[in-house]
């Protein structure tokens, strides 16, 4: 199902966003990389305020607002109460309320699957990033298993830029020098035994200063500890 940009074409894209505007861009490229119908990134601000970027029709998000939908969304709800990612399927959609949002929601085409990853900020704030299309369940069950861990990645991604863009405080983690030097070296393109060259110590020292910073910085592999690093502002490529 992927196509066009590269996971870390789209990280790139979503640091640089200035604006709501180019948060909005970010989405759309991710929903044509990963060739699906939705892409919906929401958040709720320090202030309570409610804001989204995403690819969902216009219709769609003024009938959800006029409906109040948002206090019987199992997506939201669900996501309230989860930490990992959540396949629609295993949602609560027993009530009547929740059988009725459901078929409203796939009348509008926000489609009959969908994948939601709840992220949790400073300050009470609580973001869900949101991937949907409409497909069947063998479909759905390996675009999932392919491409999870990616969308880990960018619902962090997104987060990070929307705290900046509400001028939030996050404070950076603290590195140590040494895991500084060995996360710059991979950040440059090199593998473990290069880094280990050019800063003169064992392969296995590199691999656990690396490992060092992956557990300070949240993240869940090189890649991704590079991309927060570089977004934390710790580290200069």
């Amino acid at each position: 199902m992927t196509m066009g940009r590269s996971i870390e074409g789209l990280c790139e894209m979503i640091r640089s966003a200035e604006t709501v505007e180019d948060l909005q861009k970010a989405t759309e490229a991710v929903s044509r990389h990963y060739a699906v119908d939705h892409f919906v990134y929401h958040w709720v601000n320090s202030a309570g305020e409610r804001f989204g970027a995403g690819t969902y029709p216009a219709e769609w998000v003024d009938h959800y607002l006029e409906q109040g939908y948002l206090r019987v969304d199992p997506v939201i709800l669900g996501s309230m109460q989860r930490a990992d990612p959540t396949n629609w399927r295993d949602l609560d959609w027993s009530s009547k309320s929740a059988k009725q949002f459901r078929a409203d929601a796939i009348e509008h085409g926000v489609g009959n699957q969908g994948l939601s990853i709840p992220v949790r900020g400073p300050s009470g704030q609580l973001a869900v990033l949101t991937i949907s299309h409409n497909c069947d369940d063998v479909v759905w069950n390996a675009f999932c298993e392919e491409n999870t861990h990616d969308l880990l990645i960018l619902a962090h991604e997104f987060n990070l830029k929307a705290l900046e863009l509400e001028k939030i405080a996050i404070p950076a983690p603290p590195l140590s020098a040494e895991e500084r030097d060995a996360i710059v070296c991979l950040a440059r393109g090199m593998d473990m035994a290069q880094a280990a060259e050019e800063l003169g110590v064992s392969e296995r020292a590199i691999r656990v200063r690396a490992e060092g910073a992956r557990h300070k910085l949240g993240a869940l592999n090189t890649t991704h500890t590079v991309a927060r690093a570089r977004s934390y502002g710790l580290i200069v490529v």
